[in-house]
């Protein structure tokens, strides 16, 4: 979590401004709802995952799951950051003409 947590908070920032910058004003509830949605199903499914690789691992008091864990936890960041940089867009996104556009 130490090393996790100083840049959790500008990832979210990122792919929200990211995802509700390249869509049309009158989208941008549904999309901000997708955006948290996916959020939130993504944490729940990485905890359930890494959680059941450490578990499996553990037998008669050994620590071996964690080191497993921590692979998948390291194979899943490389393989989201490859996806990432080939999925997002490039540039700025344009500006939608929102009330708070100055």
């Amino acid at each position: 979590m130490a090393v996790a947590a100083p840049g959790l908070g500008s990832v979210f920032v990122a792919a929200t401004t990211t995802a509700l910058g390249f869509i049309a004003h009158e989208e941008a509830g549904v999309a901000s709802g997708v955006v948290n949605t996916f959020h939130e199903v993504g944490g729940s499914v990485g905890v359930a995952v890494v959680s059941t690789v450490a578990a499996a691992g553990i037998d008669g008091g050994t620590s071996g799951g964690f080191s497993d864990a921590f692979t998948v936890c390291a194979v899943a960041a490389a393989v989201s950051a490859a996806a990432a940089f080939a999925l997002v867009p490039r540039g700025k996104p344009r500006l939608t003409g929102g009330p708070h556009v100055h």
